[in-house]
């Protein structure tokens, strides 16, 4: 379950990172642990993503958050890159990572694990090119789709 600040943060958060030359791709709010931490993963737009990325993408959003105070009390920020091996969640990711590799994983009953090379995702499925034959696997029976 999402963190009822997590909208609020990337509302904050995703101009920042565009003025970097940056895209956010995830915020997670670890309430779980002492003190809590915010977790941004940001990606470099034009080229792999560098630790001067994340930490000027680090500086100008805990200057913001400290401006506004939205997050009350103690807490630690993390920025970082999500890396190659990551979950593919947006249209945007769909469409940017074309031909990869990717593993796709169904929902249970039944869970099983699909290889291959992303071809796209539409509003009914995901497909994959295993040796030159497609494979449609439907969305609603997908849990996860990630990188390789």
């Amino acid at each position: 379950m999402t963190h009822p600040l997590i909208p609020q943060i990337i509302d904050l958060a995703t101009p920042l990172a565009h003025q970097l030359g940056l895209d956010l791709v995830d915020a997670v709010f670890q309430t779980n642990r002492t003190p809590p931490v915010l977790r941004i993963d940001v990606r470099n737009l034009e080229s792999d993503t560098s630790l001067d990325d994340c930490e000027k993408m680090s500086r100008a959003l805990e200057e913001k958050l400290d401006d506004c105070e939205l997050i009350p009390g103690d807490y630690v920020l993390e920025v970082s890159s999500p890396g190659i091996s990551r979950q593919l969640t947006t249209d945007r990711e769909f469409i940017s990572f074309k031909g990869f590799a990717v593993l796709v994983t169904t929902l249970p009953p039944e869970p099983k694990k699909w290889q291959g090379n992303l071809q796209g995702r539409d509003q009914e499925a995901v497909y994959l090119s295993q040796k030159g034959k497609i494979i449609t696997i439907p969305r609603e029976d997908i849990a996860k789709v990630q990188l390789t």
